[in-house]
């Protein structure tokens, strides 16, 4: 008797079809279909107001679709217990890192991600959660931090703790708002190795960033979004040759800077 075949969906970590989003009379994003494999290293590109972490928050489940099917580790959005979910996912977003209070010890910045919770209050956490998160600071080259309050943190460190919140709980996929948003280059190349090592170790990796240096150094693939629709996608050598992407952050540019005029 031959074995059965694999799943051919077994290995598809995000799948849209046709996914818009709207509030009220805006379209976030329009008719986007998206494939994203297991190991895959993908960044979204796209001028600013393009729908890039619009489709971040639908792929981690902070969100549904107005329109179209999406799915993300196996589970439709919409019919999917989204709490279940989620800790199968690590994010790091600004808006995220807003919410941490300034006075939260790193450690606990950390360990928190276990309770999906933002501001230790009454959890119990034991040895083996604490030990975990002293491990991936260290991992992270950030351990001598641990005791430091969130808010006399660098932006470079800032990055490098929220990173190390989002792997708490071992994701099966790791999704990066622009991971190297203000930080030098330095800081910017540190962040790179991290996530090739992160990718190295079997984690999906997607993440929205316009450091280029970045972009190039980690991605396997790259879509690009303009006015919410995805208007190419590629591999980096593609996409830095590909005049619709030229076009679309020159007209944006110029857009801008009508609107400073």
């Amino acid at each position: 008797m031959s074995a059965p075949d694999p799943d051919p969906g077994a290995d598809i970590v995000i799948r849209m079809a046709g996914v818009g989003v709207r509030r009220g009379r805006a379209h976030l994003l329009r008719s986007v279909d998206w494939t994203v494999e297991l190991d895959e290293r993908w960044v979204v590109l796209g001028p600013n107001g393009a729908g890039k972490t619009t489709l971040l928050q639908l792929a981690a489940a902070q969100l549904h679709p107005s329109s179209g099917s999406a799915e993300v580790l196996g589970e439709r959005l919409g019919a999917v217990d989204v709490f279940e979910l989620r800790p199968r996912i690590g994010l790091t977003s600004a808006a995220l890192a807003g919410r941490v209070p300034n006075n939260e010890t790193v450690l606990d910045v950390v360990v928190s991600a276990g309770y999906a919770v933002v501001g230790r209050w009454r959890e119990e956490y034991d040895l083996l959660d604490t030990g975990r998160a002293r491990h991936l600071l260290y991992q992270l080259g950030v351990q001598q931090l641990a005791d430091r309050r969130f808010g006399t943190l660098s932006e470079g460190e800032r990055k490098r703790v929220q990173i190390a919140r989002a792997l708490m709980t071992d994701p099966e996929l790791l999704l990066l708002d622009e991971p190297a948003a203000g930080l030098n280059v330095t800081e910017a190349a540190h962040v790179s190795e991290l996530i090739a090592r992160i990718r190295d170790n079997g984690t999906t990796v997607v993440l929205v960033e316009h450091h280029m240096d970045v972009v190039m150094r980690v991605s396997d693939e790259i879509t690009v979004l303009n006015y919410g629709r995805k208007l190419a996608h590629g591999t980096p050598a593609q996409i830095q040759e590909d005049p619709s992407v030229i076009e679309a952050y020159l007209g944006r540019s110029g857009e801008n800077e009508r609107a400073q005029a």
